[in-house]
């Protein structure tokens, strides 16, 4: 294939996983939450970002080869521990997440790149087209996290003035709603990593 077409559609190929990968969106939404100023939000997507394309680029290339199921697994369960961290009371002294969110994204990056080598290797590479098909894999991820962070940034904008009239316990139903979902992610991937 053209070097061209290459590009377009392995960066397509990671819009596409990014917004079908709910787990992955899920944990964004987790650290958009985490992130209290405009600063923590940009270096915490960043260190994201650099977490998961370390280990995207060394599984896809072959340097770490993990199984799939306990992957999965593992990205469920620090989505968990992050909606149970964001949960805690806003009186109480911040944890050490909430103190350091760029080094909790980068460590759960490299989970998060793992993932997304699956995805690559349903696909496969093209032949002498190798790392132009995995920046651009990793770009399309990038473009559809962006456009992610820009809903939920703009959508919370819209929704401020109707938001500041809920009682102030509502501001952690979205960490309940997360940890809920998260918490199904992690039975049901144990009960899949069991029954292998």
């Amino acid at each position: 294939p053209q070097p061209l077409a290459v590009a377009r559609g392995y960066a397509r190929l990671g819009v596409e996983h990014i917004a079908a990968g709910l787990d992955h969106l899920l944990f964004v939404f987790g650290l958009l939450l985490l992130a209290r100023t405009w600063r923590a939000l940009i270096a915490t997507i960043t260190a994201f970002t650099l977490g998961h394309s370390a280990t995207l680029a060394l599984a896809t290339l072959g340097y770490a080869d993990v199984p799939s199921a306990p992957v999965e697994l593992l990205i469920a369960g620090p989505t968990l521990w992050l909606a149970n961290e964001l949960a805690r009371t806003a009186g109480s002294r911040p944890s050490w997440m909430q103190r350091r969110p760029g080094r909790i994204a980068a460590g759960f990056g490299l989970l998060h790149g793992l993932g997304f080598s699956g995805a690559l290797h349903e696909v496969g590479l093209p032949q002498g087209e190798v790392p132009l098909a995995l920046f651009s894999f990793n770009v399309g991820i990038e473009i559809g996290q962006l456009a992610f962070v820009a809903i939920v940034v703009g959508g919370e904008g819209i929704l401020r003035p109707w938001l500041r009239r809920l009682p102030p316990a509502a501001a952690r139903l979205p960490a309940y709603a997360m940890g809920t979902v998260a918490a199904y992610w992690c039975f049901e991937r144990a009960a899949v990593l069991l029954a292998a």
